[in-house]
């Protein structure tokens, strides 16, 4: 089969198209076929190594020293079952699934072998396959925080910084469902774009003072570490949530802040690797309650300037990458 490998940490030209086995379910997994992968934020940060300097060496000890110990990157997919292991009832060959793949990587590939009881479901039917792929890691983040960190609901105010990126695009609708004042922040160019997912309020952070229009929020979450940590604790109500999805630890500032007031802060803190939250967000798609922004999309043979274009720092929503065209019935 193809397979994009990671040759080595660095920018987006040492992904490069390779040869592999193709390889078969063992008796409690299913044997995928891919349709579509995406690139994601941890797609990026892995492939490049792009980490703080206090998480280095740790990082390099589980990703690997030299190159990454997984070199078939790939956090997320969409496709249809080609085989079945023996002890697997939950799933019949050809069914159309998506799956996070965030402990495993490997979607960067054409088949990919994935545990039946894993964080995989069946694809919403509305969708395409490219769509589909780019739901499993910002979406379900997204709900994970909202909903069982930060508790969202009736009545609150969220603060959503990065509300145009895939984390935030989801964030934004699902605070909105789930019966929350949303205020959206991102660049000028993506105002229209987070209005229309539903946020009541939008904040250029263009501007040089942008923080002056926050206002007092129960919830603050950040998808991109790049809003000032004494600005966000300003704007929090008593008793209210800090959540940062964009660093893998907290500050000092922030460990403070948490032993000496009534406020929450959850930093880096990943979703829990089940399915449960993908079938929840199936049935919301299904419903029209929840859809996926696709910014732009790329043939697996474009790896290297899909990876190109997110490394700009500007995508919206989604980058996904069609690994091959579903047949026409």
């Amino acid at each position: 089969m193809k397979a994009v490998f990671c040759t080595r940490y660095g920018g987006p030209e040492v992904l490069q198209i390779q040869g592999a086995h193709k390889p078969f379910p063992k008796d409690n997994e299913v044997g995928v076929k891919i349709h579509a992968t995406s690139v994601t934020a941890a797609d990026v940060r892995v492939r490049s190594f792009n980490v703080p300097t206090s998480f280095w060496l740790p990082a390099r000890l589980m990703l690997g020293l030299k190159r990454p110990r997984k070199p078939i990157l790939g956090m997320e997919l969409s496709g249809k079952i080609e085989s079945v292991g023996k002890n697997v009832k939950s799933f019949k060959i050809g069914d159309a699934v998506f799956a996070a793949t965030l402990q495993t990587f490997g979607a960067y590939a054409e088949y990919i072998c994935l545990p039946a009881d894993g964080p995989i479901a069946l694809k919403p039917a509305n969708i395409t396959h490219e769509e589909a792929a780019a739901v499993p890691i910002g979406a379900r983040t997204a709900f994970h925080y909202l909903k069982h960190i930060g508790d969202v609901r009736q009545g609150h105010k969220v603060l959503i910084y990065g509300a145009s990126g895939s984390v935030g695009g989801y964030a934004v609708q699902l605070a909105k469902y789930f019966g929350a004042e949303v205020t959206g922040v991102c660049s000028t160019g993506n105002l229209s774009l987070v209005r229309a997912l539903g946020a009541d309020k939008v904040i250029d952070y263009t501007e040089g003072n942008f923080t002056e229009s926050f206002e007092a929020y129960d919830t603050v979450f950040i998808t991109v570490d790049k809003c000032p940590f004494k600005a966000c604790k300003k704007a929090l109500n008593q008793n209210g949530v800090y959540l940062n999805v964009g660093r893998p630890i907290p500050s000092l500032q922030m460990i403070w802040m948490s032993l000496t007031t009534g406020n929450k802060v959850v930093v880096g803190k990943n979703s829990p690797e089940t399915a449960e939250a993908l079938w929840t967000l199936k049935s919301m798609i299904e419903n029209g309650q929840l859809k996926p922004v696709i910014d732009r999309s790329y043939a697996i043979d474009q790896i290297v300037d899909a990876h190109r274009y997110v490394d700009k720092g500007h995508k919206k929503g989604n980058v996904v990458i069609t690994v091959c065209q579903e047949r026409k019935n």
